[in-house]
């Protein structure tokens, strides 16, 4: 019965990938109908930053309500959210309409961090990594799919993918609605709630003085800034070096769907039998590294085998780093703050969203390979903090 949950979970998180990853490749290309080429690049990344805004406020709320509340009604409030900010920006029609669709989808974009809960309450700490792992597979799945669908569809109408996320969220709401079982009992829930949980800040007062989990947060954001630099401008670096259009770019995303099954949920259940998880770890920030040093040569080197390895490196990396860091993390607190926890992590990581992009849009103007030399910077100080924690956990 456990098993039956967590893979119903695993199976709401392909639905809610492939909404995301259909629409992504096409955001240039809308932006494109109302901005000039040379504001296409700005654009974009202030209506990423706008999205993890309204994220940064609302995760750790939707956390703590969750823990109060339970899973389940939060996974549908969240997924609801998104499908009507998808069909908002499919209707389009001007610029600030395509921002609105964003805020409401960010506003309500507690699904990600609810379903991390969700595993955390339904398994063992030994057991996490390895469905940490899964759950990454999960949305590798969807970006194999979504992208696939989104750059097909895009090339006849940029309007119509939007729709079709649209239809998947509400099906998947309908789905965890009436299919997936709650994971928080009663017992197990936090005793009270009241209006100072509606206070974000206050949310992450309370997660940062818990020290145990303090350093992790502050790994992730190093390994998450790297992550989102690289992510925010990828698109537009492939549209203007390669001169890919939606059916080029969706064939990159697909790529990097495989790597992220292949890594999470092939080669890391079987890396973890053979070495420790600081030891994957390790290898997984150094992929990364490599990985961001190849997209910052292939501005100089138009050779495009050389982004497929770049990609290769950055996605089996973060496939092997990432689940082994949310298992550490999840293992900071009690059962009845894992939504907080959650909820705050990911609020942190939305703010690092906000912030990025705009840096990576700036740095882009002036240096196409310098916002990637910048993520190999940050992944590297990611490195050295993860191989100290990993220490001082050994030897604690």
């Amino acid at each position: 019965m456990k098993n039956n949950k967590l893979w119903l979970v695993i199976a709401m998180t392909v639905l809610n990938s492939m909404g995301l990853t259909i629409v992504m490749p096409l955001f240039p290309f809308l932006l494109g109908q109302y901005l000039t080429n040379n504001q296409v690049v700005i654009g974009l990344s202030i209506l990423l930053s706008v999205f993890s805004v309204c994220q940064f406020l609302s995760s750790p709320v939707l956390g703590a309500i969750s823990d109060r509340f339970g899973r389940r009604p939060i996974l549908v409030i969240s997924i609801l959210g998104s499908a009507i900010g998808y069909a908002v920006m499919g209707v389009g029609g001007a610029l600030w309409v395509l921002f609105l669709g964003r805020i409401i989808d960010g506003l309500t974009a507690g699904n990600m961090s609810t379903l991390f809960a969700y595993i955390a309450d339904s398994t063992a700490a030994h057991e996490r990594t390895k469905w940490f792992g899964y759950m990454g597979a999960a949305i590798g799945i969807g970006f194999i799919t979504g992208p696939a669908i989104g750059g097909l569809l895009g090339s006849a109408s940029l309007q119509l993918p939007f729709y079709i996320a649209a239809g998947i969220s509400l099906f998947a709401a309908i789905a965890t609605q009436l299919v997936l079982p709650e994971s928080l009992p009663l017992e197990k829930r936090s005793s009270h709630f009241s209006w100072q949980h509606l206070n974000t800040f206050a949310h992450f007062k309370d997660v940062l003085s818990l020290g145990a989990a303090r350093p992790f947060i502050l790994m992730g954001l190093l390994f998450g800034s790297a992550m989102f630099l690289y992510q925010s401008n990828i698109t537009v670096f492939l549209k203007d070096i390669y001169l890919l259009g939606p059916a080029g770019i969706g064939v990159i995303l697909t790529l990097i769907g495989v790597c992220d099954i292949l890594s999470r949920a092939i080669l890391l259940p079987r890396l973890i039998k053979i070495w420790t998880e600081v030891i994957v770890g390790r290898i997984g920030l150094t992929l990364t590294i490599v990985g961001f040093g190849l997209v910052a040569l292939c501005a100089f080197e138009t050779y495009l085998p050389l982004v497929y390895g770049a990609v290769v490196c950055i996605t089996i990396g973060e496939g092997l780093f990432e689940p082994t860091l949310n298992s550490m993390l999840s293992t900071a607190v009690s059962e009845d703050q894992q939504g907080k926890l959650q909820g705050a992590n990911q609020s942190f990581l939305s703010l690092s969203r906000a912030i990025t992009p705009l840096i990576a849009g700036g740095i882009y103007v002036y240096s196409q390979s310098a916002v990637y030399a910048l993520s190999a910077f940050l992944m590297a100080c990611a490195l050295i903090l993860f191989s100290r924690l990993a220490t001082v956990r050994v030897y604690s």
